[in-house]
């Protein structure tokens, strides 16, 4: 195949003929050594009946050369004569190789269709510049965040929480202002259900919310984004439907957004914050550390915490965890959250650990779980 056309190739029977001429032989010498008559082998010499398996044994047999020599033959003159494939199908091969294509159509973040229609979709979906090949969106994205290297399945989480945020209409951001509202969001801490007037309170100061359900096999808790550089959005996966952990992941964003974190990247700081995601300690990047310190903090404020575990460690009663919640105007999911995590024991008291996001997405925009947002590419 040259420049994607077929090139003529000819019958085997064309190259049989030629080595029975080579030979010496006649038709009727291969007819009698095949143990056949002319008239049954006079189709396959002439290109009208292929070569069997059978046949390509009997040939090689009679030739002295391997059978599969014979079917190589008829296995390019039926493919010469194949029909010319449907340019569609490398297209969306190429596409699927690199995007998650089948999931964000399951989805309803791009719809299935023609392979052009497809690809500019996908061109649309990732904010590919006109001047960026599609084929390297992914990729140029990736350079962009403060991973070495993030997977598609992440990227497409990100730019799906991109396309909804642009629909939410909010005032300029102010940073003063979110600043300020700390304290609002501090006191919405000590019930789960009041975890709903999250989303209206960062709209107030600028901040678009977004929950979004991850893809399969996507580990991330929340991305601290902007848009035009001067609009925050920040989106979560409640990954995790834990208070503690929404929570955390909240204000760790909130602090990327207050400090103008990943305004230079293409699609912002990207968390997964479990385990060493979590971690506090040097060997974490300085902007993931500061947001780590800033979330441990404000859902127990550290001085508090760590005079609290100094006194009762190695043992935590029940009574004494709910107290110190109590005492730190806390749900005592919040404080059980920070002791699994110290102690590693993450069954410790987890009938605290309630879930959340149902009270969230009930004026958060949300899309997963059985319900998709329409979103105009």
């Amino acid at each position: 195949m040259t420049n994607g056309q077929n090139v003529g190739v000819d019958p085997p029977g064309v190259y049989i003929k030629m080595e029975l001429e080579a030979r010496g032989w006649s038709q009727r010498d291969l007819a009698f050594i095949l143990g056949q008559t002319e008239q049954q082998l006079s189709p396959m010499l002439s290109g009208k009946r292929a070569i069997t398996p059978d046949m390509a044994r009997l040939l090689g047999d009679a030739f002295d050369m391997p059978a599969q020599f014979f079917a190589n033959l008829q296995s390019l003159y039926d493919l010469s004569n194949a029909k010319s494939p449907d340019p569609a199908v490398r297209t969306r091969a190429t596409l699927q190789t690199t995007y998650p294509v089948r999931d964000m159509i399951r989805r309803g973040w791009i719809e299935d269709g023609e392979a052009s229609l497809l690809q500019l979709q996908i061109e649309r979906f990732f904010e590919v510049a006109n001047d960026d090949a599609p084929s390297r969106a992914v990729a140029f994205a990736a350079k962009r965040t403060h991973y070495d290297e993030t997977p598609p399945h992440q990227l497409a989480w990100v730019f799906r929480i991109r396309q909804l945020a642009r629909q939410i209409k909010v005032p300029a951001f102010s940073a003063d202002r979110l600043r300020a509202a700390l304290p609002r969001l501090r006191a919405l801490m000590v019930e789960a259900e009041t975890a709903r007037e999250v989303p209206a309170i960062l709209a107030e100061c600028g901040v678009r919310f977004v929950i979004v359900e991850v893809l399969p096999n996507a580990k991330i808790d929340g991305v601290c984004t902007w848009l035009d550089d001067e609009a925050p959005v920040i989106g979560m996966s409640t990954l995790y439907d834990r208070l503690d952990n929404f929570w955390f992941v909240l204000r760790h964003e909130i602090e990327h957004v207050l400090l103008g974190h990943g305004k230079a990247t293409a699609v912002g700081m990207i968390d997964h914050l479990v385990g060493e995601g979590a971690s506090e300690g040097n060997d974490v990047a300085q902007e993931e550390r500061v947001a780590n310190l800033a979330a441990a903090d404000f859902c127990v404020p550290r001085q508090k915490m760590d005079s609290f575990y100094a006194r009762k460690h190695p043992y935590f009663s029940e009574r004494d965890v709910v107290g110190f919640a109590s005492l730190m105007q806390l749900h005592p999911g919040i404080v059980v959250g920070q002791l699994q995590r110290r102690m590693g024991r993450y069954d410790y008291l987890r009938k605290y650990q309630v879930p959340v996001r149902r009270h969230v997405i009930e004026r958060a925009v949300t899309d997963g779980w059985g319900q998709a947002v329409k979103a105009d590419l």
